[in-house]
């Protein structure tokens, strides 16, 4: 079973109708007992770095959260700035991060921007995989995401970065360090490629 945590931030409901469609057993989690048999949890997020970080205190979720993902090693996944609070910090905002993967989220330089529109970046962007399994798993030679945000997670280890955007440069639109990821990318507004993504996540 998959628990979508629910912590004030995020877009809950388009994440569970993917797993409906997928017939993926999931709840959605309004408490930290919703947790308990969740072999899989979701944390997604949108808004600003310190708001969501003050949401997930307040809620009374954080504590659980890293219990069930560091002692029991439950596999999670963030998505947008569900994604973004696992850094340890942010240019957006003053509070620290969970730092469960070690960097910092950084605002685009819009110097680097030709294009007409600059931030957010909106829209529809190739990703490239770093590899062929995982959370990429059958999206090896094409892979489409949508995206909505003007900062970008810079990973401080390399080896955290599991697949590549172009804007502004390259930056890493989905990291990932033992048992936990993050896509920068909404897969849930992200039509067959965001269903593959969440199904390659519910079987990992």
């Amino acid at each position: 079973m998959i628990a979508i945590v629910n912590y004030g931030s995020g877009n809950i409901r388009a994440i569970a109708n993917v797993y409906s469609l997928l017939n993926v057993p999931f709840i959605i989690a309004n408490s930290v007992t919703d947790l308990d048999g969740a072999q899989k949890i979701i944390l997604p997020g949108v808004g600003a770095f310190d708001q969501t970080m003050g949401q997930l205190e307040n809620s009374g979720f954080r504590g659980v959260l890293e219990e069930r993902v560091f002692r029991q090693q439950t596999p999670l996944l963030g998505i947008c700035v569900g994604m973004q609070v696992l850094a340890s910090a942010s240019d957006e905002g003053v509070k620290p991060g969970l730092g469960w993967i070690k960097g910092r989220v950084r605002l685009f330089d819009v110097s680097r921007l030709t294009q007409a529109t600059r931030l957010p970046h909106m829209g529809w962007n190739d990703v490239r995989p770093k590899g062929a399994e995982g959370l990429f798993k059958g999206m090896e030679n094409e892979a489409r995401f949508y995206f909505l945000h003007s900062y970008y997670f810079e990973c401080a280890d390399a080896a955290s970065e599991l697949a590549i955007c172009d804007y502004a440069g390259p930056f890493a639109c989905a990291v990932g360090s033992g048992n936990v990821y993050g896509v920068q990318f909404h897969p849930e507004k992200s039509h067959h490629y965001g269903v593959q993504l969440l199904k390659n996540f519910a079987e990992l």
